[in-house]
């Protein structure tokens, strides 16, 4: 039984950074391939980056040059920096370990550079 699970989503203002992890644990030995999906409300599913055979890195065209993906075989732990995040990379990111484990997704969300982060309200009755 092998469980995939990602983290380091979160809000952040355009022009700013994440980190994103994906640790597998069970009953595994370790993946040859990794990669990084995401999707937008919406949208299909598309693919972000990968890495293969010991360290080949792989992007989309619309992520190369910002996104950084690393792995930490020991730790099992596959990893997406973002930087330089825009609002159309809003999307709940999935992490595809091997050809067939899957995590449940992170969500990170861009607001635009003018925006605040937002204030929650909640009224009890």
């Amino acid at each position: 039984q092998v469980q995939v699970e990602e983290s380091g989503g979160g809000l952040v203002q355009a022009g700013g950074s994440l980190r994103l992890s994906c640790r597998a644990s069970g009953s595994i030995i370790s993946f040859s391939d990794m990669h990084w999906y995401r999707q937008a409300p919406g949208k299909e599913r598309e693919w972000v980056a990968s890495i293969v055979g010991g360290g080949i890195t792989r992007y989309a065209e619309s992520v190369k040059g910002r996104f950084t993906i690393s792995i930490d075989r020991y730790l099992r732990t596959v990893n997406l920096k973002l930087d330089s995040l825009k609002p159309e990379d809003t999307a709940l990111y999935y992490c595809r370990m091997g050809q067939r484990y899957w995590g449940q997704g992170t969500q990170v969300t861009v607001y635009p550079g003018e925006w605040g982060q937002g204030t929650q309200v909640t009224v009890s009755p």
